[in-house]
């Protein structure tokens, strides 16, 4: 299983167009794609020198396979999304983790 983390920092200036964003059309879109099992959002909790708010969105996919497809087939068209709503009032990073186990 892999988690396809998305780290964002967005300003809070349009932070909570941001939130009902993400929680009411990416997230369900990202689902849509069919490449995720689950899609989990949690504010990070730490003071950024840059101000904002920093938030880490982690979709779960069975497979690197899975990841990939993704990232052919729908990344360029779901990332454009946010840089053409939120493009100078966001720093995103994304980070791909490989589950070894749960307990």
């Amino acid at each position: 299983m892999y988690i396809y983390n998305v780290t964002t920092n967005i300003d809070d200036l349009v932070h909570d167009k941001w939130i009902k964003w993400m929680q009411e059309e990416h997230i369900p879109a990202m689902m849509a794609t069919g490449k995720f099992s689950a899609a989990k959002m949690c504010r990070v909790l730490v003071t950024e020198e840059m101000g904002g708010k920093t938030y880490s969105v982690q979709y779960t996919a069975a497979s690197k396979e899975m990841l990939e497809l993704y990232y052919k087939e729908d990344a360029p068209r779901l990332r454009q999304e946010g840089l053409k709503l939120f493009a100078d009032k966001m720093i995103a990073f994304r980070t791909e983790l490989e589950v070894i186990s749960e307990q």
